[in-house]
């Protein structure tokens, strides 16, 4: 029941069956990556009849019929794309192999060669919460970038809070929804360390617009620069400096991420704010 009232289960991307993206988007294809029986990169690389990610994609199913099926079917750290890093998320590293941003081959370089954009997608994907929550693999110019306490403390990451309580087929486990049918947000894992309701709301409520009006200060820069128009979040065909289109890189990424800067609150204020002085 909580699966199926999951994004996993009612998305319907699960028909982005060939290539990279079939790796994530089907079960067939993430767990034949994992087994050597799919290879993104070859030529007509398809998975037919896909799946959504369910049971069978993060689990060991029937496979042996006794508690070890329930074995993840990921572990360890996460090599992320468009850096040399990696990072183990605990028992999330499930969850980061797949959330986290595309390879993108001509991915701005710090005070690097000019880039140019060919379409209105530049950006490393719509996943990028890996990215976010690690602070690796991103446009990371600039000093005093740092990770908050959620990066730093909590072991196993994206399901302390994702997975915990919540209200029946609606929020917490396996929906991993942070919020049921009335928009109220589930905070069970959340009290265990911000123990004062009330303060925890207005933590929230302060960081996500603080996050919300540096978005709208980038942005605002972005068009002034080209690489974006008003009324659009996407790249403009054209080229640019590095710094330019590294910056928009942030921008996009911190909008796929999808928390308003409550996944790695320290490191994403930072990393917009370092991302608008460097378009000064």
């Amino acid at each position: 029941m909580q699966w199926e009232a999951s994004t996993h289960a009612t998305g319907g991307n699960y028909n982005r069956n060939t290539g990279e993206c079939a790796i994530c988007h089907t079960s067939q294809g993430y767990r034949g990556l994992l087994a050597g029986t799919y290879d993104p990169a070859a030529t007509g690389a398809v998975i037919s009849n896909p799946n959504p990610p369910n049971c069978y994609t993060c689990h060991s199913i029937h496979e042996s019929y006794t508690p070890a099926d329930l074995a993840l079917t990921f572990s360890g750290a996460v090599a992320l794309n468009n850096t040399t890093e990696s990072f183990d998320f605990g028992k999330s590293s499930q969850c980061a192999s797949c959330h986290q941003g595309r390879t993108l081959t001509n991915f701005a370089q710090i005070n690097g060669p000019d880039v140019t954009i060919t379409n209105t997608r530049y950006h490393v994907h719509y996943g990028s919460q890996a990215n976010i929550i690690s602070g690796k693999g991103l446009f990371n110019i600039g000093e005093g970038l740092s990770n908050s306490l959620h990066t730093t403390m909590i072991t196993d990451q994206c399901i302390s809070c994702h997975m915990t309580g919540g209200t029946p087929g609606q929020s917490g486990g396996h929906t991993f929804k942070m919020r049921n049918l009335s928009n109220g947000l589930n905070t069970a894992g959340c009290v265990s360390c911000h123990t004062d309701a009330a303060a925890l709301t207005a933590d929230i409520t302060a960081l996500q617009t603080q996050v919300a009006d540096l978005m709208v200060e980038l942005k605002a820069k972005l068009d002034a620069k080209g690489i974006s128009v008003p009324g659009s979040d996407n790249s403009v065909a054209g080229t640019y400096p590095a710094n330019v289109a590294g910056a928009f890189i942030n921008y996009k990424a911190v909008l796929y991420d999808g928390s308003h800067g409550v996944h790695n609150p320290t490191y994403t204020v930072k990393l917009l704010q370092n991302s608008i002085a460097v378009l000064e």
